[in-house]
Formats: C-alpha cells, sequence, structure tokens
C-alpha cells in the first residue's frame, strides 16, 4: 500500500521559514516523483513544485522558485519543501502526491501518472501579517 504521511506546517509570521516532510513508502522510491500542491481558501488548487527522486531534478512554478526548495532524503524516503521569506499569500492547505514523472516548462508542469490515491493527507499551512 503506497503511503504519504505528511508532517510540518503551523502558523508563522510574515517573513519566517517553514519545511513540510512527505514520508512515502510503498513503492521504490527513486522511481517516481513527489510533487507539492496548495489550495487556498476559494482558490483552486495550483502545483508549487516537484522532485524526480530518481535524479533530484527539481522544478518550481515561476512565482514560487525563488522562495521555496525542494529537496530528498532518499535514504529516509522523504521529501522536504523549505519555503522561506513567506507572506499570506502562502497561507493554504498545502498536500504531497506521488506521480510517475513531472516537469515544468513553458509555465505549466507536466505530470505523468498522478494517481488520486497517492497523496499525503495536507498539512495547514497559516501566514499571519
Amino acid at each position: 500500500e503506497v503511503q504519504l504521511v505528511q508532517s510540518g506546517g503551523g502558523l508563522v509570521q510574515a517573513g519566517r521559514s517553514l519545511r513540510l516532510s512527505c514520508a512515502v513508502s510503498g513503492f521504490t522510491f527513486g522511481d517516481y516523483s513527489i510533487g507539492w500542491f496548495r489550495q487556498a481558501p476559494g482558490k483552486e488548487r495550483e502545483q508549487v513544485s516537484c522532485i524526480n527522486t530518481g535524479d533530484g531534478s527539481t522544478y518550481y512554478s515561476d512565482s514560487l522558485k525563488v522562495r521555496f526548495t525542494v529537496s530528498s532524503d532518499n535514504a529516509k524516503n522523504t521529501v522536504f519543501l523549505q519555503m522561506n521569506s513567506l507572506k499570506p499569500e502562502d497561507t493554504a492547505v498545502y498536500h504531497c502526491a506521488a506521480m510517475i514523472r513531472c516537469t515544468y516548462s513553458r509555465g505549466e508542469f507536466h505530470r505523468v501518472g498522478l494517481r488520486s490515491d497517492w497523496w499525503g493527507q495536507g498539512t495547514q499551512v497559516t501566514v499571519s501579517a
């Protein structure tokens, strides 16, 4: 059974940092990509980054690549999202999700094999002004 278990998140003041974790089990870690998504109240879900754990390639939405960093610890089957200089508009529920492959070009993510049942439980990030 594939499981993605998230940790981290919480309430922080603007300008501070947070790190989210996504611990993965149930498949060979290096064979898949992990994406990070967020959904703010009243808004559509958006993808913010992804990492291909096999080759370590990382991708970000253009608006977040300066402040967000995705990384992985393949020995621990865990992916991280480091979020710096947080802003109130970063407030959202953040999810990680596994897929076969993820890339980013021409302003959008290109995902292969994103499944509805390979998602983390979500974690709330709230940034106060």
